[in-house]
């Protein structure tokens, strides 16, 4: 079950940086941003992205319709300056012990769901150092079939610039594809490990569709549970 404490909420500093950032994003790097109306305008929503860089958990809360949260190491918020930063601007702790991790991530995004907020989560659980599209991690599933919150799957494109256009020899202009909610209600019947299965498999189908990445057969290198 939730936690009795109620997850943090973005604040005055989230609305300010946002506010500063999509311009400053805009003029950098000209991104395209595609589909950020299919985020409902209430309720709890899971975006559930592909992961190519450091730079994603800066686009997606810029140019997303709603207020976005992500995980934070624990570490971050200590001090008066740290934990006031953090917290204003929604990002959720997570405590690094060994074998809780994961867990701990879990049900961090799950609270922030189950009070009516939008979560975003990386199902690789890490970075593509290659840019294909690995095996996502059944967390994200879990989240989402624990607290009902609507799915929408997110595409990012060209935020690795390392990762080159053969053709042109440049990278691919940055793009943000917010995808269409990933239908999951007639999962409610089956047996828990194969809804989340089940879920996992059409959240990263919904993945590619909106990037056309290559498929990997693993799991991305680093990545964690959730």
């Amino acid at each position: 079950m939730p936690t009795d404490a109620p997850p943090p909420r973005p604040g005055v500093v989230f609305t300010i940086g946002r506010a500063v950032l999509r311009p400053l994003l805009h003029l950098r790097f000209r991104p395209r941003i595609s589909g950020a109306s299919r985020i409902p305008a209430t309720g709890p929503v899971l975006l559930a992205s592909n992961h190519l860089s450091g730079i994603d958990t800066i686009l997606i809360p810029s140019f997303a319709t709603r207020e976005v949260q992500f995980l934070a190491k624990a570490s971050l918020f200590q001090g008066r300056l740290g934990g006031w930063f953090f917290r204003s601007i929604g990002a959720v702790p997570v405590h690094r012990e060994a074998g809780a991790a994961a867990q701990a991530a879990l049900e961090a995004g799950r609270d922030v769901l189950a009070a009516g907020q939008v979560f975003a989560v990386f199902p690789e659980g890490s970075r593509s150092r290659d840019g294909r599209l690995h095996r996502g991690r059944t967390g994200a599933a879990w989240m989402a079939l624990e607290t009902g919150a609507a799915v929408i799957p997110v595409g990012l494109v060209g935020t690795n610039r390392t990762l080159r256009d053969p053709a042109t020899g440049r990278p691919p202009r940055m793009e943000v594809r917010f995808g269409d909610p990933v239908p999951l209600d007639d999962l409610a019947g089956l047996p828990a490990g194969r809804a989340r299965h089940e879920a996992t498999e059409r959240i990263m189908s919904a993945i590619h569709a909106l990037t056309g990445q290559e498929f990997a057969d693993g799991f991305a290198e680093g990545g964690r549970g959730a």
